[in-house]
């Protein structure tokens, strides 16, 4: 049985089949330097025969230096009836620059005689001549056998004959895949474990999450021998995704003790998951095992006093083994506990027996009831807590703000926001145009600040939610709106509540840019040119 379990990242390629995803060059090669410094051991890059964008991937790949992983070309076995030396598929592999082949063949005869309608001896052929092929063509060659385990179901001679032809033909890899995510643990255990006893080719493993098992089916292939997984970073994939790596890695290392990836690079798991998610342009789910920001967070009270005596009372492992964090949320559930470990993370001097602490707690569950959620604005309540315990700077004050909305017929919608704030004792009346209301509100407030703040120019919205927490009062109801900021080092969430969409809107906005600038240096603007450099002088 293997020790160490080599990763095999297809994020590039079967991730970009889900829907929603859709990568540039660009971002794959930014990808793609995270992977391997998160030491995975091969990047499947793309099908360099099927488009351009995956050609060029290959052509800049060439001239990068990777230090743990190797780079993998995708593509399927020849067509029926021809020869792999001729296979223009098969060239575009040889000729991508990759250092490895991973090409598909069926295991299932069902498909060979019904989607490629062609013989099962053909197809035998064709698995033996491909990687042939690629072997004499100086690549390490991985075989992935397309529906083996619906396959090996079906018809399980069959099934292993097509696996024997990639071993006889010099496959450094077989990778048994479970391409419509339908088998069962139990299933991969026994089915891995007999093919260990008919081919000495090692063996990996490609599920897919059809029945939401991708996990444990590749943790059960690898406790069978197989000593290859293949995935997807936070599990993207076609249909339901495919095995999540953003679990099975901390999963295989810190449950099961094999050696995967180094200690230091296990640390930075959850980073690269979050960084991936971003560029995907995809939600990361808060409540993703290891890497998700609800993976060590408690919010009952009694959860919260145990794990001050004790992380490991509601924690299966240390959050910053895989460079999380344990975080404690604060809502209409919490006790003194909640408050006081939210306060040790802040450094404040808080006495759980001190009447502020109590005043504290009671005025944070009457702004739950009021719609507040705190859980998931954890930028709000700290300038709560700072606050109520330090006091702190008086940024800018809002002495108004005026809104204008026009629409003309045959004429796109203009916002325009006219703000009037007061900055260290200075009244700032500033105008601006967005795209929308809050947009116009964000760029009119920033004009006011950034003369005083440079540094607001870094800090940007991310995410904007708005949820009715009043479903009788319709268009009048009150709203919850939770906006996302960030400065690309960090990300915070604010929050604000009103009845009045703008209102809550700009009190999330308004703490957004108070925490942003709680620290930073002041400046005093000199003169007309540096106004000018700042975008506060209108030509």
């Amino acid at each position: 049985m293997p020790t160490s379990v080599k990763i095999f990242d297809t994020t590039l390629r079967d991730g970009t089949q889900g829907e929603g995803i859709s990568l540039s060059v660009e971002d794959k090669i930014k990808i793609a330097r995270k992977l391997d410094e998160l030491g995975v051991h091969y990047i499947e890059g793309g099908w360099p025969g099927s488009n351009s964008k995956d050609i060029e991937f290959f052509e800049r790949a060439r001239d990068m230096k990777f230090t743990n992983a190797k780079i993998t070309a995708f593509g399927s076995t020849r067509r029926k009836d021809s020869l792999a030396a001729d296979d223009i598929n098969l060239n575009r592999l040889v000729e991508s620059g990759a250092q490895v082949a991973t090409i598909f063949g069926k295991s299932w005869d069902f498909h060979v005689t019904t989607a490629i309608q062609t013989t099962l001896e053909e197809n035998l052929a064709m698995i033996y001549d491909s990687v042939l092929y690629l072997k004499s063509s100086g690549l390490e060659v991985i075989y992935d056998a397309e529906h083996f385990f619906d396959g090996y179901k079906n018809n399980p001679e069959y099934a292993l004959q097509t696996i024997k032809k990639a071993q006889d033909a010099g496959a450094d890899w077989i990778v048994l895949c479970d391409t419509n995510g339908g088998s069962l643990p139990g299933e991969i255990t026994a089915i891995v474990t007999t093919v260990k006893q008919n081919i000495t080719t090692p063996v990996g493993i490609h599920a897919h999450n059809d029945c939401e098992l991708g996990v444990a089916n590749s943790l059960a292939a690898v406790q069978a021998g197989a000593g290859q997984v293949q995935g997807t970073i936070n599990g993207y994939g076609e249909r339901c995704g495919n095995a999540n790596l953003s679990s099975i890695i901390p999963n295989l290392q810190l449950k099961l003790g094999y050696s995967v990836i180094s200690e230091e690079q296990l640390k930075s798991l959850t980073p690269v998951s979050r960084y991936i998610s971003e560029i995907a342009n995809m939600h990361m789910p808060i409540n993703q095992p290891y890497v998700g920001n609800a993976a060590f967070a408690h919010k009952g009270g009694i959860h919260v006093s145990a794990i001050l005596k004790d992380a490991s009372t509601y924690e299966h492992t240390k959050p910053e083994l895989v460079g999380n964090k344990q975080r404690v949320l604060v809502s209409e559930l919490a006790g003194q506990s909640n408050v006081l470990v939210k306060a040790q993370e802040l450094n404040l001097d808080f006495n759980k027996e001190h009447q502020k602490t109590k005043e504290v707690i009671e005025k944070i569950k009457d702004l739950e009831h009021q719609g507040y959620q705190f859980e998931g604005a954890d930028a709000t309540l700290e300038l709560l807590l700072r606050e109520a315990f330090e006091g702190l700077e008086e940024i800018f004050t809002l002495e108004s703000f005026k809104m204008l909305v026009e629409k003309s017929a045959n004429q796109s919608v203009v916002s325009e926001a006219i703000v009037k704030v007061k900055v260290h004792g200075e009244t700032i009346y500033t105008a601006a145009e967005g795209n929308g209301p809050v947009n116009a509100l964000d760029n009119a407030l920033r004009k006011a600040l950034i003369q005083y703040y440079p540094d607001i120019k870094n800090v940007h919205l991310s995410d904007y939610k708005v949820r009715v927490l009043d479903v009788k009062g319709a268009t009048a109801g009150k709203v919850r709106v939770l906006m996302e900021s960030t400065d690309f080092n960090t990300t915070w969430n604010t929050l604000g509540v009103s009845s009045n969409i703008i209102e809550a809107s700009w009190y999330a906005l308004v703490d957004s840019l108070r925490y942003a600038l709680i620290g930073r240096k002041r400046v005093e603007p000199t003169n007309k040119d540096q106004q000018e450099r700042l975008g506060l002088v209108n030509h």
